[in-house]
């Protein structure tokens, strides 16, 4: 923060006139002063709460901009007076081969763990797990929708804790903590709904109908352009770097500000209009309630986090996509889609295409497992 600058205008009293019995007016009593703040530190009262230090700057566009509010009500053009960080940014000059070889190695670790300990049913536990489960019910879409319940619990959960869980064992612990946990429950829900997506009762069956594979195609193409903003920090998702709570502005953020919400919705309708099963309607009824869940929870928590910054993003942002900018409270850049030209979405755009060819590796992967 810019420190503060005092002027002081009011100048010394006259010296005594020690050989004249005159009195003289006696000065007029000093005012005190007003302390001038440059523009930056006007932003003070936008940090978060506990005085983590904001990002001192960001690239919108290409081009560096202040990342505060500089003492605007939060409806200033484009990218000035930025009060979140500048998504997805990533400049290989700050990159460490050590940090991405580290991550590398965690990534293999851990899918390793996951494979022995979870997967593999001649070592893990997944399978006593899923037959736990399924043993509550003969029918799919309950298993299903317990699975998911379980998962939400857990996910939602550790999230809502994860501030008081970051001060008790730190927030690279806490991190490992909340993989370790969720990424099984997460697999072992994907798994199944594999396994058993052509069970239940067929409600309708339109495949054969022009042009719906290709709504579907693009629908879920466009979904994982929003489920994963994650990749915007990879290395704390992995706790090389240290994990934060990230209030992002730009970017997807601009359409809508629960992504992930907007993208699952989308992935589900797809997925149910093609399947057209009361498997797929299960599932998508678990999936879009543990997300609206997580719009609540993820405003509420950055709420906490950031206090006011949060109340402003959250005026010029919305959950339904493109409706803040449509009513103009969102004002987009000239350059907007610079913002999306960035390695993390060509990433995510590249997974996206490398997943939907390796659909039969992934069921045939599932098949062979007994859940």
């Amino acid at each position: 923060m810019a420190s503060h600058l005092r002027l002081h205008l009011a100048a010394p009293p006259p010296p005594a006139l020690l050989h004249h019995r005159l009195r003289l007016p006696r000065p007029p009593p000093r005012l005190p002063l007003p302390t001038l703040q440059s523009p930056r530190s006007s932003s003070s009262c936008l940090r978060p709460r506990d005085l983590s230090p904001a990002p001192a700057r960001a690239r919108v566009g290409g081009a560096e901009a202040e990342a505060e509010a500089e003492g605007s009500d939060g409806d200033g053009e484009g990218g000035a007076g930025l009060v979140g960080e500048d998504s997805a940014v990533f400049r290989l000059a700050d990159q460490r081969v050590a940090s991405w070889a580290y991550f590398a190695g965690i990534l293999s670790v851990v899918l390793y763990g996951l494979n022995a300990l979870w997967i593999d049913p001649a070592t893990g536990v997944g399978t006593r797990f899923l037959d736990a489960v399924a043993a509550v019910s003969d029918s799919p879409e309950v298993v299903l929708l317990l699975l998911t319940l379980i998962f939400a619990l857990v996910h939602s959960g550790m999230a809502s804790l994860r501030e008081t869980g970051e001060k008790i064992i730190g927030e690279r612990a806490y991190r490992v903590l909340f993989a370790g946990i969720s990424l099984p429950l997460a697999v072992s829900t994907i798994v199944y709904f594999i396994n058993h997506r052509y069970g239940g009762i067929q409600l309708w069956d339109v495949k054969g109908v022009s042009g719906v594979h290709e709504l579907v195609w693009l629908s879920n193409f466009i979904s994982f352009l929003f489920l994963y903003p994650s990749t915007f920090n990879l290395l704390e998702v992995a706790a090389v770097d240290k994990p934060k709570l990230h209030m992002w502005e730009t970017g997807v953020m601009r359409i809508t500000r629960h992504p992930q919400f907007v993208g699952q919705v989308i992935w589900c309708l797809a997925h149910t209009l093609w399947i057209g099963n009361s498997v797929a309607v299960a599932a998508s009824v678990g999936l879009i309630g543990h997300h609206a869940f997580g719009v609540w929870n993820g405003d509420r928590r950055l709420a906490s986090r950031y206090g006011e910054a949060f109340d402003v993003l959250k005026k010029r942002t919305s959950v339904v996509p493109f409706a803040a900018i449509v009513d103009g409270r969102q004002k987009l850049p000239d350059d907007y889609y610079k913002e999306f030209i960035r390695l993390p979405y060509v990433t995510i755009v590249a997974l996206t295409l490398g997943a939907y060819f390796a659909h039969p590796l992934m069921q045939a992967a599932s098949y062979r497992l007994p859940w």
